[in-house]
């Protein structure tokens, strides 16, 4: 049952349309076009950032990263395989608008390979009603697959964690990856400050880039807002009106910070989850680890031995970002009340973080 085929002057063509195909006596569309100077080497990219999860966040935060041009490859993972390769495509489809020449996915992490930055926005999502930390039991089983693969792959990237509860996770990422603490971060206040200065903008008539202000700790319910350092073109508000932010402030500013506290949860009841301004917000981090900005965020980072805080705890402090990771922390000035509040903070982390099932 032998078969002998025999090609006479005939070749596969790799051309797009004709592939594997045997074409005879003739170049295909491609070669005909193109004229090889220099065989390029495959060579992995040098700029490539992961998504993991394709949920609301994780596409937010894929858009939001595409629109400003910072990876030269974009891997999207995640479980749900048809909701995976249809959000690849969608934005495959959309490649003449942009500038990230390679956009590909898959379940399996190989896809991450090479990775500089890996953002995990994959987990389970917060109910309406629900605190960030009933969610971290939950979250915690799946970072326990989630890290050890994106290490395999990628032992040398950065990791900025976004689900919720994002300082517990950040902590679990952190004893799960290896990694030291300075490539490990969490998204942490850096959207709540960017809610307050928002709502502090409003309330002045003031565009939020205009209008400084710092929300650190916890990202959630007992995040603590710095009002000894809001300002306005370096003019402290306090020194305006001393009674700023406490009970006896005639104006109210307190009700901004429950504002920004309430904010989720009310986004979350109103279109049963939270996306495009978390999405915003990471990609502001993704610019400055990628560009080396060294611009300074509210990030979450470990902040023991600073502030009173004795444990292993990752909380929301002033951090210069830049593209090894943390590399600074701002040592802010606070009063004994903000201090109070973010040892407080701190102790509630703790007593969760300690319960964890590893």
């Amino acid at each position: 049952n032998k078969i002998t085929v025999v090609g006479v002057g005939g070749r596969y063509c790799s051309g797009a349309g004709v592939c594997g195909k045997l074409v005879s006596k003739m170049a295909c569309i491609k070669d005909k076009l193109i004229h090889s100077v220099h065989k390029e080497e495959h060579s992995h990219a040098h700029n490539k950032i992961t998504v993991v999860g394709v949920g609301a966040v994780g596409m937010a935060c894929a858009i939001s990263i595409l629109m400003k041009d910072l990876a030269d490859e974009l891997a999207l993972v995640d479980v749900i395989e048809d909701k995976l390769k249809g959000e690849m495509m969608d934005l495959q489809h959309g490649s003449l608008f942009l500038r990230t020449p390679k956009i590909v996915s898959g379940k399996d992490y190989s896809v991450t390979a090479h990775s500089k930055l890996v953002i995990i926005t994959a987990g389970a999502r917060q109910q309406e009603g629900e605190s960030r930390l009933n969610l971290v039991q939950r979250n915690v089983n799946i970072f326990k697959f989630i890290i050890p693969s994106i290490v395999k792959y990628s032992p040398n990237c950065i990791l900025l964690v976004v689900s919720n509860p994002v300082d517990v996770l950040t902590y679990v990422a952190w004893k799960l990856s290896g990694f030291p603490k300075h490539r490990v971060i969490g998204s942490g206040c850096n959207l709540d400050s960017a809610r307050f200065r928002y709502l502090m903008g409003e309330k002045l008539g003031i565009h939020s880039m205009s209008c400084h202000g710092w929300v650190i700790g916890e990202h959630g319910d007992s995040s603590v807002p710095v009002w000894s350092g809001v300002n306005v073109a370096g003019v402290s508000l306090k020194s305006l009106c001393a009674e700023m932010g406490t009970d006896h402030d005639p104006e109210n500013w307190k009700a901004v910070h429950k504002q920004v506290v309430d904010s989720a949860y009310e986004v979350i009841k109103l279109k049963g989850y939270t996306s495009w301004a978390i999405g915003l917000s990471v990609a502001d981090l993704v610019e400055t680890i990628m560009k080396n900005l060294r611009r300074v965020h509210p990030i979450s980072t470990m902040v023991k031995g600073m502030h009173g805080v004795h444990e292993d705890v990752f909380l929301s402090l002033p951090c210069v970002l830049g593209n090894t990771g943390i590399t600074d922390t701002v040592n802010m000035t606070l009063k004994p009340d903000e201090e109070a509040h973010l040892k407080k903070s701190a102790d509630t982390l703790w007593g969760i973080q300690k319960e964890l099932q590893f």
